[in-house]
């Protein structure tokens, strides 16, 4: 038991720091990696599923957000009535992770698609979301809103594959290693 709770400790802090060393930046610059939150919030559903830590999370991304607008000159463009809507996005990759743990979706395939699909999911409420509740958007149709957007689709997935990918490959070396995996 020992063992699990300091496995989990680690990975608690790991994902922590993941999310607060790349929250700054949405898409990354050539100084900067691209925002970790939509994968932070996935693994942890995954390998955390604790209701608590996942409140915790968005405290700190909401944390993050705060102070990289008012300490650091973030644009707070984003910040408006539709704000809110992330956390419950958030929880929706929450609880993708945490299904695929309790289905023991180890397979590769099912894990990709389970990943793919819940983060194409985050980027239509997300977008639909801040269209509607925004405010910014009065003057601009639904259609033309989403060819807008469009163009961000492939980033938003390939930010959340960059880290992703790296998580699964460490979970297939860490599992062909445990004694339980040797049986």
């Amino acid at each position: 038991m020992k063992l699990l709770t300091h496995r989990t400790t680690l990975i608690a802090l790991a994902l922590v720091s993941l999310m607060a060393a790349t929250r700054f930046y949405h898409f990354g610059t050539t100084l900067h990696l691209p925002d970790a939150s939509l994968a932070v919030f996935l693994l942890a559903g995954f390998f955390i599923r604790s209701p608590r830590f996942l409140a915790a999370l968005l405290v700190l991304a909401g944390g993050i957000d705060y102070l990289a607008i008012t300490q650091f000159g973030v644009s707070d463009y984003c910040v408006t009535p539709a704000y809110g809507f992330l956390a419950p996005i958030y929880a929706l990759l929450w609880a993708t992770g945490r299904y695929a743990a309790q289905a023991h979706a180890r397979n590769g395939v099912m894990l990709a698609t389970l990943a793919f699909a819940s983060v194409s999911v985050a980027f239509v409420l997300s977008n639909a979301t801040f269209f509607a509740f925004s405010g910014r958007y009065a003057d601009l149709g639904a259609m033309a809103y989403g060819q807008e957007v469009a163009q961000y689709y492939v980033p938003y997935l390939t930010s959340a594959a960059m880290y992703l990918l790296p998580a699964a490959l460490l979970g297939v070396v860490l599992h062909s290693r445990s004694p339980i995996a040797a049986r």
